[in-house]
Parts: C-alpha cells; sequence; structure tokens
C-alpha cells in the first residue's frame, strides 16, 4: 500500500472494497457461484481492515469487517440464530499471528509473561451449518446466511450420515455449529456422474456442497455425499468445559466427527509449528482447506473478549498463500453504479485458479488502469484470495507497442460528463436521476433487503416502470396505487399480484428510520452509521438540521463511528437543493419510525460516558463495550453533553474539564459496581 496514499484516496478505496467485497460475499455466501479465489478475496478483505487500521476514522457503516456473509434469498424457509454465527478475520503471516496474540493480551490487560494457549485445526473450505438439539433431539438445521439469520435445511442434514439425529447425555439445549463438506474424491465421481447424465459440473467441493445442502429436495441431498465436521457450538443449557478443545472433545463424544489434527498450542511457536505441519498435510487431507482457525483455549477469556463487528476477537484464520494464473485481458468494459461511479471490468481469456474458472476481474478505475500500464491484448497475471475476488496484479506485457486505453469521460449510458472530484480517483457521471443507470440502481437500492425490504418489487419491476414513467424518485413508490389499473392485465400481473405488491408497499410506511437513511444511498453511509447517526440524533430531519447548521460537520464527525468524510458527505448532500426535494418529497408519503436501539435497557440508556486515565483491571476497548451493552455511548472528549467519566490514574485534562462542567466522575471500582449492578 503506497505511504503517500490521500485521505481522500483511502475513502474512495474503502468504499469501492464495500461495496465489491459485498457482491463478492452474496456471490459466495448466497449463490454459491464465486467469481474469485479464496486468496484473491482476501487479498481485499487484507487491504480494507489496513486501510481501515491507517485511516480509522474513514471505516464505513457497510465496511467489510462490520458485516458476515450475506443475508439468504433462496425459496428456503429463514430462520434467525439463538446466537449470532460469527465469521473470522484473517491473518497471512507469523507475524500477524503474533499480533493476534498482542491483542488478545492487551485487551484482556495480561502481564507479558503470561501465556495465551491457542487451540489449531484446518480451516475446512466448506458450508457453515448449525445444528440444535432439544432434549437430545434434532430439531433444526440451519445455514450461516448473514450470521443473523440462515436458512432451515433440517430435512437436508438428516441425510448426512455423520450429523447424528439424536443424542446421549447431552445439554437439554445444544448447537453444534461446523462444515459441511464434500471430500475431494467424492467431489470428482460426483462430477463425472454429473456430467455423464448432462447434469451441472460443479467449479469446486465448497460449491457442490453448498449447492447440494441447499437443494429444496432432500431426496437430491440424499443423493450427494456430503459429510460434516464439528468446530464449535452455538447456544447451549450447559457448559461442555472449561476450555476450548475440552469443549471440542464433549462434542467428539456425543458423536460428532472433530479433526484430528485440532490440537492445543501453549505458545505461540508450537502454534506456528502446527499450521506448518497442517499446510505440509495440505494437499494430503481428504477435503480442501485454506488455511488453519487458531481460538483462545480458555473460555472464560473468550466471554470477555466477545467479538467486534463480525468477527469474534478471541479466534482468527491463518491463511494459505495466494494462487496466481497468468491468462490475456480481451477487453475492459465500464459499468455505472447507482452512484455514478464508472467501474473498468477486465473480461479475461478464462482461466482456472484455484479450482475457479476467472474470467471477470475489477480493474477498480482509471488509476489502476494507468499503474498497471493495461491495454486490451495485454498478458496478465491474476490473483485469486480466499476462492471469491480476482485481482490483476502484474501487467506481463507492458512494454510491448499497443494502443493505450482511453478512460471514457462521458457517461456510456446517458452521455453526460463523467469526471472526478478534486482528489478523488473515481470517475463519476454528472447526471443523477436523468442518467438511467443511476435511477434504477438507487432504486434498487432503496428497496433491497438491508434498505427498506419491499418483497415483491424486484429489479424486473422497477424496470418495468421506470419504462412506463411511473419511477422517477423513491416517493414514486409509494404512488403506484394510482397506476393499479393500467399495471392489471399487463404481462406478468394480476390482480392477486398487484394488490399484494401495493400491500407490501403500503406495509412500508412508517419504515424503520436507519433502513431509511440507508436507502437513499448518501456516499458513505452504510446501514450501521446510518444506525449511528439515529442514535445520536433521532430523526432524520433532525440530522437534517445539524448538516445544515453552522458547523454542522464538526458535530456530525463526533458521533461515534461518523468521522470526518462521512460528516462531508452527509453535509454535502443535505446542501444541495436536489437531495431535499427529493427527501421532502418522500417525506410527505412516509413517517419513518425513531430509532429503537438493540442494547439492553438500563438507566445509562442513551447516556454518555467517558474514560479517562489508566484503567487497571481492564482495557479502554473492554471498558467501552461494557458501555455499549448498557446502552451508553462511549465518547473521547468530555462535553456538557458527558454523564459520566470514569477516571483512572493519570487521569488529565478530561477530568479537569469534567469537574469544570459538574459533570460526575467515579473510580474504576465504582464503574465495575455500576457494570455488576446493572
Amino acid at each position: 500500500m503506497p505511504t503517500e496514499l490521500t485521505e481522500a484516496d483511502a475513502a474512495n478505496r474503502l468504499m469501492r472494497l464495500a461495496r465489491e467485497i459485498a457482491r463478492h460475499d452474496r456471490l459466495y455466501h448466497d449463490q454459491d457461484a464465486p467469481e474469485i479465489s479464496d486468496a484473491e478475496y482476501d487479498a481485499l478483505v487484507r487491504e480494507n481492515r489496513e486501510l481501515e487500521e491507517r485511516f480509522p476514522q474513514l471505516v464505513r457503516a457497510d465496511s467489510p469487517s462490520k458485516r458476515l456473509g450475506a443475508a439468504p434469498t433462496s425459496t428456503l424457509a429463514k430462520v434467525s440464530h439463538a446466537k449470532p454465527m460469527l465469521s473470522l478475520d484473517n491473518v497471512f503471516s507469523d507475524e500477524e499471528l503474533g499480533e493476534f496474540v498482542t491483542r488478545v493480551r492487551r485487551f484482556l490487560s495480561l502481564p507479558s509473561d503470561e501465556s495465551i494457549a491457542l487451540t489449531a485445526e484446518p480451516k475446512i473450505d466448506g458450508l457453515s451449518c448449525s445444528l440444535r438439539y432439544e432434549r437430545g433431539q434434532l430439531v433444526l438445521g440451519a445455514t450461516r446466511g448473514d450470521g443473523a439469520v440462515g436458512e432451515d435445511v433440517t430435512p437436508n442434514v438428516r441425510t448426512i450420515r455423520d450429523i447424528p439425529h439424536s443424542l446421549k447425555d447431552a445439554p437439554d439445549t445444544l448447537e453444534v455449529r461446523g462444515e459441511v463438506y464434500m471430500a475431494k474424491s467424492d467431489f470428482e465421481a460426483l462430477n463425472e456422474r454429473q456430467e455423464a447424465y448432462g447434469g451441472k459440473v460443479f467449479a469446486n467441493p465448497r460449491n457442490a456442497a453448498a449447492g447440494s445442502l441447499r437443494q429444496k429436495d432432500p431426496a437430491i441431498t440424499a443423493a450427494r455425499p456430503l459429510r460434516f465436521l464439528a468446530h464449535g457450538w452455538g447456544e447451549t443449557s450447559a457448559s461442555l468445559g472449561a476450555a476450548q478443545s475440552l469443549a471440542m472433545r464433549a462434542i467428539e463424544r456425543l458423536g460428532f466427527p472433530v479433526s484430528d489434527l485440532l490440537v492445543r498450542c501453549d505458545t505461540l511457536d508450537a502454534a506456528i509449528a502446527h499450521y506448518r505441519l497442517i499446510e505440509q498435510r495440505r494437499a494430503d487431507l481428504p477435503y480442501d482447506i485454506d488455511g488453519v482457525v487458531f481460538k483462545v483455549a480458555r473460555l472464560n477469556w473468550q466471554e470477555r473478549l466477545g467479538q467486534v463487528g463480525r468477527a469474534p476477537r478471541w479466534a482468527t484464520a491463518y491463511k494459505f498463500p495466494a494462487e496466481k494464473a497468468e491468462t490475456t485481458l480481451e477487453a475492459i468494459d465500464i459499468q455505472v453504479g447507482r452512484t455514478g461511479k464508472l467501474t473498468p471490468v477486465g473480461r479475461l481469456k478464462p482461466v482456472g485458479v484455484g479450482g475457479v474458472i476467472v474470467a471477470n476481474v475489477t480493474l477498480h478505475n482509471r488509476d489502476e488502469i494507468a499503474r498497471l500500464g493495461l491495454r486490451i491484448g495485454d498478458r496478465v497475471r491474476i490473483q485469486r484470495a480466499g476462492d471469491v475476488i480476482p485481482q490483476v496484479v502484474e501487467n506481463l506485457t507492458r512494454d510491448e507497442k499497443r494502443e493505450p486505453y482511453i478512460f471514457p469521460d462521458h457517461c456510456p449510458e446517458c452521455q453526460s460528463e463523467a469526471v472526478a472530484e478534486e482528489g478523488e480517483v473515481d470517475v463519476r457521471c454528472t447526471g443523477g436521476l436523468i442518467c438511467p443507470a443511476q435511477r434504477f440502481e438507487r432504486l434498487r437500492h432503496f428497496v433491497s433487503r438491508g434498505a427498506l425490504d419491499i418483497e415483491g418489487l424486484g429489479e424486473k419491476s422497477i424496470a418495468e416502470f421506470i419504462e412506463l414513467g411511473w419511477l422517477y424518485s423513491p416517493a414514486d413508490i409509494f404512488r403506484l396505487r394510482g397506476h393499479r389499473q393500467d399495471l392489471i392485465g399487463r404481462e406478468g400481473w394480476k390482480d392477486k399480484s398487484v394488490d399484494a405488491l401495493l400491500a407490501a408497499i403500503e406495509a412500508k410506511r412508517r419504515p424503520d428510520g436507519p433502513r431509511l437513511l440507508f436507502g437513499l444511498g448518501i456516499r458513505h453511509v452504510g446501514i450501521v452509521t446510518a444506525r449511528d447517526l439515529l442514535k445520536c440524533f433521532g430523526t432524520i430531519e433532525e440530522l437534517r438540521r445539524a448538516a445544515l447548521s453552522e458547523g454542522g460537520e464538526a458535530e456530525l464527525s463526533g458521533v461515534q463511528g461518523v468521522g470526518p468524510v462521512v460528516a462531508g458527505a452527509l453535509v454535502d448532500f443535505f446542501h444541495e437543493p436536489h437531495n431535499r426535494e427529493v427527501l421532502d418529497n418522500l417525506l410527505s408519503e412516509v413517517a419513518p419510525q425513531p430509532y429503537v436501539s438493540d442494547a439492553r435497557a438500563t438507566e445509562w440508556t442513551g447516556k454518555t460516558i467517558v474514560f479517562t486515565g489508566t484503567l487497571e483491571t481492564m482495557s479502554r476497548d473492554e471498558a467501552k463495550a461494557q458501555a455499549e451493552r448498557l446502552g451508553a455511548r462511549a465518547a473521547g472528549s468530555v462535553s456538557a453533553k458527558t454523564d459520566l467519566v470514569v477516571a483512572g490514574p493519570g487521569a488529565g485534562s478530561k477530568l479537569k474539564k469534567a469537574e469544570e462542567l459538574g459533570v460526575r466522575v467515579v473510580s474504576e471500582e465504582d464503574w465495575a459496581a455500576i457494570v455488576a449492578g446493572a
């Protein structure tokens, strides 16, 4: 990563990464159709993480580090997980694994001489699955989905021979979690049969396992050679043991397969040595793996460490190196996104990388094309990280004479001028809603699952209504009832389907505030940032007031999770008359519900707490996490809006300001009592 990277460059790159990773998450988790390798995907996630560490003020609301998987969209029934099914952060070197251990030590405030034991086990490249047992009987099998909601595949998991239907001497409630996978030899045999009978040939064992498990017909699943390997647990009514390895052995005794390469490592050197051993045995294992999972061995430490965003603080995956291949860049297409960004997509001569055929690659922006010196016809080396997104890492023929590629200066959709704002690398169409590409994408985003989630209003319907002249802005969605008679009788529309759509639209006239704000498509404002903003301001109208007020950018920047780039984007959005008209038009049709926090309701709900000085029994991160669990906001500075200051030894200017303002000040011991009594 170039050291001269500016903050604007970083913000733009983080935006691109968030969208690119989200797309590949959908392809991988929901559609079982990855376009890039695990190595390429991991490279994107790694780049995102490094940028966020270097520019913490730019962390986006829709950051991949806060998101897990993809919301399920298949016809299988949806089911909520009793405990979230978390993903894992990745490391790629011995040094980074050491940094993971250091972060654990720092968070727990452990002395430097106290050892941190880890468990280590292979990371199987399969489909995550949770198995719920009640009174010893299998009652539910569910995919991970987006971590909170998965798909009910109970009839299908019952066909997998590794999964017991009943358990003896198990806790009354027990969720066993692991990977559904297909052995390499079984995968090859399946593809031979599929090809012989003219069926679908799968790209790799992971895709085959995912597609087989998510069948509507369990008979199809039963005919596929699926296996299961347990690696953890979710909700349980009784302890399985005091340590990770002991709990896993208890799960093994209940009848679940557990990796014979699962070991406890008492030192970092031992953990690295076991990684090397698994890496050596990788090719000979009966299943595909893409790394080694390390977990803090002590479960009471896991409980204290908790999670951040989509991943636990107590576990990480040490991934194997990326795979690479060479091919030819045959064309460069330009795609126009919902914000008007012109994204170049490279069309490659298809090439196999790590068991997946890669035909497309994102080229990010015109600066990336220039940096690589890319022209149509160049021979390129691509890298696929972690079975998802591919990227071009080298142009092998840049010295050959060939016509240069000229990046367009007009939008290919509406022919409006396309420009890059000062300090930005992205080229954007200036057409706004007059641009068909943007109008469609903005409206599609507005009704999407993460925003208003209007059932039945899909891409095909949006395109149809735009073509009919019925949809120009989000407010027009709520006026479609005026076109009921025109719509009935059109191809594909009957009374029942029209009324179902109109009912779904009417049901969203009191939408969730953060979802509505996210649906507006404001640059840098994802769903998490939207929640943070409305947690602070309450309503979109109050947020607009703050953005338009003198010093509004500073006020917005003070919101936890909102940095200057996001604040600037909000101010720019609300200062644009057209955007205010669109919003006012929308608010004439809908009445957003006020924000309701999902934190535990306590006397500290909605209060602002500042920690200052040295905390002796916990880290600053752990203290902030405690405050958030009480429904409070952990702020970094003291003001008249501060409700409590927790001061440890060495507290300085913040303590002095609190005393000047008359803010209540307590010791770390007092804070521990508050937490215990809440």
